[in-house]
């Protein structure tokens, strides 16, 4: 045992081959845990996840407080926290006030595969290490007595295997939650995988990968919540045991390359467990107030002239909306940074006609590069070595949307800085400063690859295998072309990109969105849950597509849609270009009535409030959307409430209607001391109840929690930047006490004017009939 200002090291020996690892334990002064665990001397440094913690974190000076044979017990701080390390067999035991929490390696699966010389491996290679990594998966159940080292050498990569794994019991937790992305709750049984793919009209309930990987699970009870961050970009799988009859949570986790890299957060409160999330990997980007508005998105809006008569469409019907959206048919023959000439003529003109109306545009910029030596950005990626190439060390190419095509590695500090300049007003001829970005495809998806993506042993800057960082793919190029927009208005304006594949930390440079969904009710039901989980992983500017990307929704289904999204924090609705037109005004006045009901008065008339929202999830990690129980973290009966009701910030609660047919909901009101108010009608409730309600095509039900004050602007318009200038309505709902309180953040809505104190938080608060604004 060695004491340091970073924390604890010991020496782990693996007690048949004496295999060394270095054990390092670490308490961070944002009340975390971090247990990392690499070889003691490797022949090669293995890979170590970069750039998704924002710093690294400040530690705690530990002490001990007692020792034995078996154990050593230390502290920090006041002392309320301790880490028993024991001898044998290993564990690492974390505990508040003498009552263990969390136990590492509980059941023994601690698992590290020494990375193998390469002359070793050279005539070794018979079986691909897809499999090899999943059978080792399948057969790694048995429990070790001290911690498991496996040296077989089997594989198709440089260094063969290296997969690294560990187990975790949570002590009294029966429920669990996060692990984005999947269309599916946290349930045991089979493991869930994170690797991020292309995956067009997912499954429901299903828990293979999806377009990107958050490796957060949140475990809570009714006095505790607790987090685990598995800081790993290769492929992993994550298995779940829960025991009711002795509550625990025993959690299993599997990774396919890199090192142990284990954070547990210590709550207690989810308020303070998203805060110490922040802490780490960042805090969601305040957008500018524009991307709070509706988006409208069609793969693909064949013209100008299309683009000129969707736009003129909302106006006409008076529905708002700020964002009009272009996929890959708007360029020239799928080589972005381009216009199709003969399509997209005077794209900066159009540009210019949208900012008339404080409108903006959209355009699609995926990873994959066309192979064209007669192209000038192809040949300046090629020139600068900004390609990923294969294991003989060739330009890697696949097929994607352009045909072959090479992929941008955006691993580099120096591609990344390249592709940013891509951006440039100069260099990107027909665009303007009201131009912003959509990253999609970038897994990255390759038609031709395995599995639809690259594959595993491309090699990327620095020599490191495409396994090491698979996940962390997107999460760059979603960096780089933040950086871009950046860039281009010289420091001075928010940008605004979408990323469709993301990792922790993606929150720091946009908006995700849970991708290609289906035109179905059960999409629809599913992606109320999806936004929470992602909003759990700190994901918190997310939504799903409206109406579903695929297939034809039914006006009935549309309606409900468009009501529930309104109530997520990015709003956009999107379709594939084989489904029929489905801009709003298209089926009929009684549907167009209703979806302009849900984006005007349950959207946009709550922008004041949406953007206050943004400001407390900027600065304290804090979602706008957020799980039932977060906000009741003592009553049981939340614990799987997600997916009737969609709690919007601390004072609004609705409940979408995801079903056909439905004249009469059941809600769930919580909190048996809490008073609720229907936002249309002002009838009060008593919390602690489930009412039954009547329901029709163009209501839902919504509530205003007692004891608080909402902010809504007054009045009609087109779009963000109209009803930003409107007068405001405060909306007091009082408590049981006769109180109430609330805030109201306000800024410019563009720049970064609020980081030098260009802004104004605004709190009210009401007691003994007298409202006072401070």
């Amino acid at each position: 045992m060695v004491l340091t200002e970073k924390g604890v090291c010991f020496q782990l020996v693996e007690a048949d081959t004496q295999t060394k690892l270095l054990l390092t334990v670490s308490p961070c002064k944002c009340d975390t845990v971090r247990i990392l665990i690499d070889e003691a001397q490797p022949g090669k440094a293995r890979y170590r996840v970069s750039d998704v913690l924002t710093g690294d974190p400040q530690s705690e000076q530990l002490r001990v407080e007692s020792q034995t044979q078996d154990f050593v017990t230390l502290s920090w701080s006041l002392a309320q926290h301790q880490v028993r390390v024991w001898h044998f067999p290993f564990r690492v035991e974390i505990l508040k006030d003498q009552e263990v929490i969390v136990t590492f390696n509980s059941k023994g699966k601690l698992w590290f595969e020494r990375l193998q010389d390469r002359s070793v491996l050279h005539s070794l290679f018979s079986v691909t290490l897809e499999t090899t990594f999943k059978e080792k998966y399948d057969n790694q159940t048995k429990p070790c007595t001290d911690f498991y080292v496996l040296t077989e050498t089997r594989g198709a990569y440089t260094l063969g295997p290296s997969s690294i794994g560990a187990d975790l019991c949570l002590h009294g937790f029966r429920h669990a939650y996060g692990l984005p992305e999947h269309s599916d709750q946290l349930l045991d049984g089979e493991p869930y995988r994170l690797y991020n793919l292309d995956v067009f009209a997912y499954d429901l309930h299903s828990r293979l990968g999806l377009y990107g990987s958050v490796p957060l699970m949140v475990a809570h009870r009714a006095d505790r919540t607790i987090g685990v961050f598995w800081l790993n970009a290769s492929e992993t799988f994550v298995n779940l045991q829960y025991l009711p009859t002795d509550p625990q949570t025993d959690v299993h986790w599997l990774s396919e390359s890199g090192v142990i890299d284990c954070m547990v957060l210590l709550g207690p409160s989810p308020h303070q467990l998203f805060h110490q999330y922040a802490q780490l990997t960042g805090y969601q980007a305040l957008p500018p107030f524009f991307a709070l508005g509706y988006h409208q998105c069609r793969w693909n809006y064949d013209d100008e002239a299309d683009v000129r008569a969707v736009d003129a469409g909302f106006d006409r019907h008076n529905i708002p909306y700020d964002v009009i959206w272009l996929d890959i048919e708007h360029t020239d023959g799928k080589r972005y940074f381009t216009w199709d000439s003969a399509r997209f003529p005077e794209p900066a003109k159009l540009q210019r006609h949208l900012e008339k109306k404080n409108r903006k545009m959209v355009v699609i910029s995926d990873p994959h590069i066309k192979v064209d030596a007669d192209w000038s950005l192809y040949r300046e990626a090629r020139d600068g070595g900004h390609f990923v190439r294969d294991r003989e060390g060739h330009i890697y190419q696949g097929s994607c949307w352009p045909g072959e095509s090479s992929y941008v590695d955006f691993s580099s500090t120096a591609t990344r800085a390249w592709y940013s300049t891509c951006f440039s007003l100069e260099k990107y001829k027909g665009s303007t400063s009201v131009l912003f970005v959509w990253n999609d495809m970038n897994e990255p998806s390759v038609f031709s690859g395995p599995e639809q993506t690259l594959p595993k042993d491309a090699v990327h800057h620095g020599g490191w295998e495409h396994r090491d960082l698979h996940n962390l793919y997107g999460f760059y190029q979603h960096m780089a072309t933040a950086d871009g927009l950046l860039t281009r208005s010289g420091g001075s304006e928010r940008p605004f990109v979408l990323s469709r594949s993301f990792f922790a930390g993606s929150q720091r440079f946009g908006a995700i969105w849970t991708g290609d969904n289906v035109a179905s009710w059960d999409h629809l039901k599913i992606s109320i849950p999806m936004v929470l989980s992602l909003s759990l992983a700190g994901i918190v500017f997310c939504g799903a597509d409206v109406g579903g990307f695929v297939q034809d929704p039914e006006p009935e289904l549309l309606v409900r849609w468009y009501q529930a999204a309104a109530l997520l924090p990015f709003f956009r609705g999107h379709s594939d270009k084989k489904t029929k037109r489905r801009e709003p005004w298209l089926f009929g006045e009684e549907v167009t009535a209703a979806i302009r009901a849900a984006v005007q008065q349950r959207w946009y008339h709550l922008l004041p409030y949406w953007y206050t929202l943004f400001h407390y999830a900027h600065n304290s990690g804090l979602p706008p959307v957020r799980p039932l129980w977060t906000e009741f973290p003592r009553e049981e009966h939340t614990f799987t409430e997600d997916t009737a009701l969609c709690p919007v910030g601390g004072a609004l609660l609705a409940c979408p209607v995801t079903q056909p047919g439905v004249e009469e909901v059941r809600v769930l009101l919580p909190g048996s001391n809490e008073i609720w108010y229907d936002i249309c009608s002002g009838q009060e409730y008593g919390g602690g109840q489930t009412l039954s309600l009547p329901v029709t095509l163009d209501t839902i039900p919504v509530f205003q929690r007692g004891g608080s004050v909402v902010c809504r602007s007054t009045g009609s318009g087109t779009c963000a930047a109209d009803f930003q200038q409107l007068p405001l309505t405060l909306t007091v709902a009082l408590n049981c006490q006769g109180r109430a309180a609330g805030e109201l953040y306000l800024d410019d809505g563009h720049s970064f004017g609020y980081r030098v104190r260009k802004s104004r938080l605004r709190r009210f608060c009401l007691r003994s009939g007298c409202l006072r604004c401070r």
